[in-house]
């Protein structure tokens, strides 16, 4: 039948010392990793689609097709994002009764 031996617990102190030994030794870390963000995505929309907005990108004097998708589709998030938070708001509201109910001896309850 083996013991174990009882472990030495360490100070605060003393775990610094040893995180900070750690850190500056370059063996214990790995090499960086370096991530490319991507440039962009790309969006496939019918070729009809694409002809009526791109005529409705120059009626509002947008640059490029690209810039008034982007627009619209950044206007669309943020009305959506607002009735979301709305619809939650509203529903967590319905959830939390105004007044508690109050029991009475003549109700029966």
């Amino acid at each position: 039948m083996t013991t174990k031996k009882p472990t030495k617990r360490l100070t605060e102190d003393e775990i610094d010392r040893i995180v900070v030994d750690q850190a500056n030794k370059d063996s214990a870390w790995a090499k960086p990793v370096h991530v490319k963000r991507p440039q962009g995505s790309a969006l496939t929309i019918p070729s009809d689609l694409a002809a009526r907005a791109s005529f409705l990108a120059r009626l509002h004097g947008s640059s490029g097709l690209d810039e008034w998708v982007t627009h619209v589709l950044r206007e669309r998030v943020e009305l959506e994002e607002g009735a979301l938070s709305a619809a939650r708001r509203d529903l967590s509201a319905r959830r939390k009764p105004d007044k508690p109910p109050y029991r009475t001896a003549k109700s029966g309850r």
